[in-house]
């Protein structure tokens, strides 16, 4: 359409969300589809939080805030962080959002000139690249290897920085891998860091209390605390506490740059919900007994799940650190046709026949590494059960 302009071009869609808007198609017509492809916990939110969210409409908390959060959310949010992370900062560090995407948004936008490269470890959450090609920027994909977790080497991450890179991201826990970078491997990498002077760091650590097998957190500001001036750590309370729908993300770095960010989200969506900050107070600040009994039930439908899917002829996957998907290769699935005779070339057809098998889930291209498909795990086990089985069902049907 020759009214909109170039820039809309850059705007697209995900396949996670793609996946999700085709699951919810399919079942308005009536059709039994398995939906694993959206990111967000299948609980509720707290009901604490709601409560606090209660009180905070009754109050009056329906007005315009403060363009990036009010002095009370600010104010959990550098205690979170200190508490929880070890890493000291005050309000004039801390920027809110609606949501971890806004906030990652409002850093890209605020810095990437045309042609500027930010570094993203592949797999990655799609919104990375598709928010820096938005922003003029180049996405430099590196490939990870599953032999080494999906983590970032520190020998890969110097033969992909040049003088045009101003940002390198880090997920840890990663979407869509599981991957989860220890102390020490982060030191690693910032020790390449260091050497190059011109590369900031976005820490997303969204998913920091989806942890398995006794893990402990730890984020690259606090590690290396030298790189702490050009460090952007973003988090959320969307996987933590199950509410994607509040919209509320926040990031700790230096006041210049969240001031930058400030300014053009004051020229774009202004302030977010009053009431989600509000709820958002509550969470941070509240008990968090819950959320470790969710990571517990999360663990054990991945120690279920996970044997289940690496059964299957054709696929391969390891046990996830952290987070709730699975990174499943298709790879053996690669050449075969599918009972109708058309021949699987890519992970998007492995997922297009999939669909047909009913059960949704995005391929792996959009996160930057194929071929392999992506399972969410934040589904009852009998979801889970039946949507391994109906794969399994699918595979046997290749010839």
């Amino acid at each position: 359409m020759a009214f909109l302009s170039a820039r809309i071009a850059r705007a697209r869609v995900s396949a996670s969300a793609v996946a999700a808007q085709r699951t919810r198609e399919l079942r308005a017509a009536g059709v039994d589809i398995i939906g694993l492809a959206q990111g967000e916990p299948d609980f509720n939110t707290p009901d604490h939080v709601i409560e606090a969210a209660h009180r905070a409409m009754r109050a009056g908390q329906t007005h315009y805030t403060p363009v990036d959060g009010t002095p009370e959310l600010k104010a959990a949010i550098v205690d979170k962080f200190r508490r929880e992370n070890g890493l000291a900062c005050k309000a004039e560090n801390i920027s809110a959002g609606a949501g971890g995407k806004q906030v990652l948004y409002n850093a890209l936008m605020a810095t990437l000139d045309p042609g500027d490269e930010v570094v993203i470890p592949a797999p990655s959450w799609v919104a990375y690249a598709d928010i820096t090609h938005f922003a003029e920027g180049t996405p430099v994909w590196v490939a990870t290897r599953p032999e080494d977790g999906f983590k970032l080497r520190p020998e890969e991450l110097e033969r992909a920085l040049t003088p045009r890179t101003k940002w390198l991201i880090l997920n840890s826990p990663s979407n869509p891998s599981g991957a989860v970078y220890s102390a020490e491997e982060l030191r690693a990498l910032a020790a390449v860091l260091e050497r190059h002077r011109q590369v900031w760091t976005i820490a997303d650590d969204i998913y920091e209390h989806v942890l398995y097998d006794g893990r402990s957190f730890t984020t690259l500001a606090v590690v290396a605390p030298q790189l702490a001036a050009r460090t952007l750590t973003v988090n959320g309370v969307s996987k933590t506490f199950a509410m994607t729908g509040w919209r509320l993300g926040y990031a700790a770095g230096p006041v210049e740059l969240i001031r930058a960010m400030a300014r053009l989200q004051a020229q774009s969506s202004l302030n977010p919900s009053s009431v989600s900050q509000a709820a958002a107070v509550a969470a941070l600040n509240g008990p968090m007994q819950i959320v470790r009994q969710r990571c517990a039930e999360f663990e054990a439908r991945r120690n279920a799940v996970v044997p289940r899917l690496a059964a299957i002829p054709g696929l391969a996957c390891d046990l996830p650190h952290g987070a709730f998907y699975i990174y499943v290769s298709c790879a053996g699935w690669l050449g075969k046709r599918t009972p109708q005779g058309r021949k699987l070339e890519n992970d998007a057809d492995v997922t297009a026949y999939l669909l047909e098998a009913g059960v949704a889930v995005p391929n792996g291209a959009g996160y930057g590494l194929s071929p392999y498909f992506r399972v969410s795990f934040a589904a009852s086990l009998p979801t889970l059960e039946e949507a391994c089985r109906r794969i399994g069902d699918a595979a046997h049907r290749l010839a």
